[in-house]
């Protein structure tokens, strides 16, 4: 599934998630982004590797869009649809955007924000909402130039809250 050409001949499409070449994809894109200092700077871990495809598959409000320049995978974008209470309508949360460092400043990231866009105006949904850290700079020029900003609820803003959970065995 096209989504359309970006600058550059960059092409973005919907991931396959049972296509092989789009599960390597999905894995080696997120692999690099976690092994970049401003994922973490290390890989995925092999169990996560393992079972990353499949639990996206089975999670019932996945998006991924993957960006390509011809046959090559170059970025990600990975989404979870969620709902808005304060506007009952449906809302898209890109839970992670990323490009290859050899890629970055050519206009991928903007392309992958513009088809998650189109995707979500065709659910109905109300907004786009996505976390960045404060530090990583690039990536929040990027969301400023396409338009994201500072949720904010009665003149405070928001932030993001995370408790971990030990795996259930």
């Amino acid at each position: 599934m096209t989504s359309g050409e970006a600058p550059g001949g960059i092409e973005v499409r919907a991931a396959d998630l049972e296509d092989p070449v789009h599960a390597r994809a999905i894995v080696d894109l997120l692999d690099a982004y976690a092994s970049d200092p401003i994922g973490g700077g290390r890989p995925l871990a092999p169990e996560v590797q393992a079972r990353l495809v499949s639990g996206l598959r089975e999670h019932p409000t996945t998006l991924v869009l993957l960006a390509f320049d011809g046959e090559r995978p170059i970025g990600i974008a990975v989404c979870f649809l969620g709902f808005s209470t304060f506007q009952a309508r449906p809302l898209l949360n890109v839970h992670d955007l990323a490009v290859l460092p050899g890629w970055r400043g050519r206009g991928v990231g903007q392309a992958l924000l513009a088809a998650v866009e189109e995707r979500a105006r065709a659910r109905g949904c109300g907004k786009l909402t996505l976390e960045v850290q404060d530090e990583n700079t690039r990536a929040r020029r990027v969301y400023d130039r396409f338009g994201f900003v500072d949720f904010t609820v009665a003149g405070s803003a928001t932030r993001f809250l995370t408790k971990p959970l030990a795996p259930v065995d």
